[in-house]
Order: structure tokens, then sequence, then C-alpha cells
């Protein structure tokens, strides 16, 4: 996270949030159910699991910004202070909404709180490779973790048919089968795993560690610079020569380039990685413009990944 970004905002955003967080009734004055989600990635996954019997709301929808430094406007906090479900990132990801929370009535689905129960950690990871996730590293991009994200919409399916009785059987079905979509994007990365175990490759920042981790892929990137870059923060002269040794060296099989945190060590880095010919695959904090589906987002990534891998393989 970036933590000298949220120290600031984080305070004036959440203020506004807990002054509206209970200044009107939740709704939208038809009896539909109404979600409101931080960023539009979790909303794709409301969305799924809602159908057309909810309303579903994202706050952050940029596809350029960082996701991290968003401070919500005036019409935002009134979003919030209506929802019946709000559904957050947690982790301090999304800062403003876990403030809303605290003075909220609405039904909280908190998907970094998931990640780190005792239920998901009993849970089925190991059915596909054992991808030995340690949430103890607080990586909170928690919407690269698959299971967790099939956890959040079985529990937007629980919320929304505790609102709406008449219609559970369809948010339930609808959760049933978004996770089989989520299956289906597993056993693609159980496949990468199978050709690709071990291999080495790096990130500018950790965004998608935990899919890389059931993918089987090391990212070698010096922790230094992830880190610095994660924090919005100018990564170390040391930390820079090692990655830009790293890439020039073609000691990595793929560059993972987050395409809404750039700034000018980063795009030196894919300067570097291109003209090394390693391959590039760029990845995004939000639906890329265009996508409103999760599964369609993560499967294009996914599939860009491995493409890569097997590119360098030959």
């Amino acid at each position: 996270m970036r933590k000298s970004l949220l120290a600031a905002a984080g305070v004036l955003s959440a203020a506004a949030l807990v002054l509206t967080g209970c200044s009107s009734d939740s709704g939208n004055g038809d009896g539909t159910p109404t979600v409101v989600t931080s960023t539009n990635v979790w909303g794709s996954v409301a969305s799924a699991v809602a159908g057309d019997k909810a309303t579903v709301t994202a706050l952050y929808t940029s596809t350029d910004g960082d996701p991290h430094e968003f401070e919500p406007s005036a019409a935002d906090t009134a979003t919030v202070a209506d929802a019946d479900i709000l559904v957050m990132n947690g982790g301090h990801y999304d800062a403003y909404m876990e403030q809303a929370a605290k003075s909220s009535d609405a039904t909280v689905v908190d998907a970094f709180e998931l990640a780190g129960s005792d239920e998901h950690d009993a849970s089925d990871h190991t059915d596909h490779g054992d991808a030995g996730h340690d949430h103890g590293t607080e990586n909170e991009h928690v919407f690269y973790d698959l299971p967790v994200v099939a956890e959040v919409a079985g529990k937007i399916a629980d919320a929304l048919s505790e609102q709406d009785p008449e219609n559970a059987g369809t948010y339930r079905a609808n959760a049933e089968t978004f996770t089989s979509g989520i299956d289906g994007l597993r056993t693609e990365l159980a496949g990468i795993r199978k050709a690709h175990d071990g291999t080495k490759v790096a990130q500018t920042e950790p965004l998608a560690g935990y899919l890389l981790t059931e993918a089987g892929l090391a990212d070698a990137a010096p922790a230094g610079f992830t880190q610095a870059v994660e924090e919005g923060q100018s990564p170390s002269a040391a930390d820079r020569a090692a990655m830009q040794d790293l890439l020039a060296s073609r000691g990595v099989a793929v560059l993972i380039y987050n395409v809404q945190a750039i700034d000018p060590v980063t795009q030196a880095m894919l300067d570097v990685a291109k003209s090394s010919k390693v391959p590039v695959v760029e990845f995004t904090e939000t639906l890329p413009d265009g996508v409103t589906d999760y599964l369609a987002w993560q499967r294009a990534q996914i599939d860009a990944l491995a493409a890569a891998l097997d590119t360098e393989k030959r």
C-alpha cells in the first residue's frame, strides 16, 4: 500500500464518509437491494452475483489512476450512506471504505478479512497444486487471489439473500456459476504450473503475487524495489541496479508491468526489458476499458502470461 498517501488521503476521505455514513436510510426506495463496492473489480464480482435483481455501484472505475490514492466525492459518500451492502478490498487498499463501514448499518463484505480468516486458511488452495499462499506477507491485492474472490461472491450472495429472500435462489445460483468460472481460471493456472513450475518472473510491484504463486512462478524482483514502487517512493540506487541487471541479463522469463503504477523508474525498467527481449505482460488494478466481467479480465491476463512464458521457453 502507498502508506504516505493513504495517511493523508485516508483521514480526509474517511472523515467525510463517517460524517454521512448514517445520514439517510439505505436502499433505493423500491425494495431492490443496493450494493456499493470500492472498485469496479469488486463491482464486477457483485454484478455477477446480483444479476438484474439488485443495483450495484462501483466508486472507483478509472483505468488510468491508482486506486490506492482515490478520494471519494460528496456524491460518493452519499452513495455509500445509502448502501444495503458494502463490498471492499480491505487491508487499507480502500481505507475510505473501511472507515465508512465502521459507522454504517450496511452488511460489509471485506475481502482481505476473508483472506485471513480460519475458514479461508482451510480452503481448497491445495486442490490446484498447493499454491502455498502466505497472507502474513500483508499483500492487499487479494483480487488476484482467486479462491478469495470466489469466497467474496459467496458472501455477497448470502448478504443479498438476507436482504431479498424472494430472490435468494437466483443469487446463490449466480454465485455458483461465478465460482465455476473461477475454477476454470485456476485450471489454467495449474496448466502454467505444470509447464513452468519454478520459472522466475519479475513484477514492477507485488500486484499479482497470489496468482503467480498459484501458477508456480517465482517473483525474482528485488523486494526493496517492488515495495518502494508500491508505496509511491523511489527505489534505492542499489535496488534499481539489481532490477536492471535482472532484466538486462534475462534472469527472468517475463516482466509483469502494472500499467496503473507508472513512474520514471518503472518506465526505465520497461525499456530495459524491451531492449533485452524480455516478454512484457501488462496487468491492471481495475477493469480495462470495455471490460465489465471479472472472469474475462483475469482470463485475458492469464492467457497473455501463458503465451509470454511459452514464447520465452521456445
